[in-house]
């Protein structure tokens, strides 16, 4: 039985079918299988069957697609550069009835499902409200197109003073800086700042899926800039970063550990392109940040002096009070004995 011809409204897709999809959809000659245990695509299929579930409501009235197969056709003429006209027309010679009601809503329902689940980002051609998730409007042309022109708009921000050192990465946002890290499916959401305080941040940590991306939809550079802003913010061989992950439960893909690690070259802020201005606010929010809790003045180690003196005044603090409260307590006794000499013991 061909795997991808089972429906897509399965609650779960066993792993055959997985392996399958990801064969299928992001084809590549470096190995002639996937190992269950190479890639962490769990949280990639938990995106995928959601995407399904909500595109198929009403028994999927409102979209064409109702197979695996079906999307990686789709998909297919993504990476062949053929316009949305030209992919709308080949999916409308498919339809038993071309001349049913909303026929178009449906058509354009399987292509924008199929280009969600094909480069994991908010895609539609109309525009919805998702979760509060930046969307790409897809109305004309090829697909690699809207990427080309979403992700081609110039740095506006300076750099000057920039420097992503070694105490900036995800753990230390959370800890210092009091900045919320919220996983996000969505990859034009990565590093944005999605609240009025800049105190929450989304991250696309899909390090799995991005890694096998081998498609030619995405501008060239972007899977390996967005790859390298995740060795920035987790770093490798950082304990405090791998205890931090084990703690969330599987809301990460767990391959954000392993990642490579970021050389001090790849670390300047020049060498970001795509995600360079959302870095310069994110970094700038993090260093203009300032401890609330004592637990965050224990974690900001930024300035070395600065933390020194803090706790140095804390610690003579508590021992000027500790000795206070003996002095005090010594003070009472005296009195106490006083007024109530101890009498000696008669024979």
């Amino acid at each position: 039985m061909n795997m991808l011809n089972s429906a897509l409204n399965k609650t779960s897709v066993d792993w055959a079918t997985r392996r399958a999809i990801i064969e299928h959809m992001w084809p590549t000659t470096i190995s002639s299988g996937l190992r269950k245990d190479d890639l962490d695509l769990e949280p990639y299929f938990r995106y995928y069957t959601r995407q399904c579930h909500d595109a198929l409501v009403d028994h999927g009235q409102h979209v064409l697609a109702r197979t695996h197969q079906d999307i990686i056709d789709i998909a297919c003429r993504f990476e062949d550069q053929n316009s949305r006209d030209t992919i709308k027309e080949g999916l409308r010679s498919k339809l038993l009835k071309p001349e049913r009601p909303n026929v178009d809503n449906i058509l354009d329902g399987a292509i924008d499902l199929a280009a969600r689940l094909h480069l994991m980002i908010n895609i539609s051609y109309a525009k919805l409200f998702i979760s509060g998730q930046l969307q790409l409007s897809w109305e004309s042309g090829s697909l690699k197109d809207l990427l080309s022109n979403h992700f081609s708009e110039a740095v506006r921000l300076g750099n000057d003073g920039i420097k992503l050192d070694p105490t900036f990465t995800a753990t230390n946002l959370e800890s210092i800086a009091g900045i919320q890290i919220k996983p996000t499916d969505n990859l034009v959401d990565h590093l944005r700042l999605i609240d009025k305080e800049d105190k929450v941040v989304a991250i696309f940590h899909h390090a799995s899926f991005l890694n096998r991306q081998t498609g030619t939809v995405l501008p060239q550079g972007l899977k390996e800039e967005t790859l390298r802003t995740l060795s920035l913010l987790f770093p490798q061989h950082d304990r405090q970063t791998r205890h931090w992950l084990k703690k969330q439960s599987g809301r990460f893909d767990d391959m954000l550990h392993r990642c490579d690690p970021i050389r001090l070259e790849d670390r300047q802020i020049e060498k970001f392109h795509f995600w360079h201005d959302r870095l310069v606010m994110l970094k700038q929010a993090f260093d203009q940040s300032r401890p609330a809790t004592m637990s965050q003045w224990w974690f900001d180690r930024r300035n070395g002096v600065q933390w020194y003196t803090f706790w140095i005044s804390v610690l003579v603090l508590l021992l000027t009070i500790i000795f206070g409260i003996v002095q005090s307590i010594e003070g009472a006794l005296q009195v106490y004995k006083a007024y109530h000499p101890t009498q000696p013991v008669s024979r």
